[in-house]
């Protein structure tokens, strides 16, 4: 699961107490709310299928997934469904592409939701062998849903814009500079992450 309240409060305040701004902004705009996603395939698969689609067509390809291979949705089954049956779904060629790619490194137990590597590189590497996920989706992965205290996503727009705003930074921060930035925070950066969210979206900041 992710972090919890508590962690994210202990990290925000950790890294605010050698980071003014973060301290300020944290005044400001308070502490946000835990981001907490269920840990296993069917979150990435999810992921898959709400790419490029509006938040209401993802929900409905979900609702229709579930009620074709049920809740649980079980890898095997939906390898063995046909194109047609999927489309119907709503998943188009390229989803199903990047659906199966999931499915059948779960079924191979090449990979293992339940033990990825505990380095977060490592754990990154194994994510993104799945078609259709890159390093954004694995880090928002094991920050969502494994409470992975110190992953960073420099590459996220709102994570850019929001720690600029923090940071009272003029322009923008390209994604190596915000990788820079938070050199220092470790092994917090992943509650500052989730912090820039909630900054991104306060009016007040």
């Amino acid at each position: 699961m992710g972090l919890s309240a508590a962690a994210l409060r202990d990290g925000i305040e950790h890294v605010g107490r050698s980071e003014p701004a973060i301290a300020r902004a944290l005044e400001i705009a308070g502490l946000p709310e835990p981001r907490i996603r269920e840990r296993g395939y069917r979150t990435l698969l999810r992921t898959i299928v709400g790419q490029q689609v509006s938040v209401a067509a993802a929900a409905s390809m979900w609702r229709k997934l579930e009620a074709e291979l049920g809740e649980d949705m079980p890898p095997e089954d939906l390898l063995a469904r046909d194109f047609d049956t999927l489309r119907a779904c709503g998943l188009s060629r390229q989803k199903q592409g990047y659906a199966r790619s999931l499915c059948e490194l779960v079924v191979a137990g090449a990979l293992d939701f339940d033990a990825l590597p505990a380095d977060d590189e490592d754990a990154i590497a194994q994510l993104t062998q799945i078609k259709g996920i890159g390093r954004w989706s694995a880090e928002i992965y094991l920050l969502f849903a494994e409470g992975r205290p110190d992953i960073w996503p420099a590459g996220d727009l709102a994570v850019q814009v929001g720690i600029g705003r923090i940071l009272g930074m003029e322009e923008r921060p390209s994604e190596k500079a915000t990788r820079a930035l938070a050199d220092g925070w470790s092994p917090h950066r992943g509650s500052i992450a989730i912090f820039t969210w909630h900054c991104y979206n306060n009016p007040a900041l």
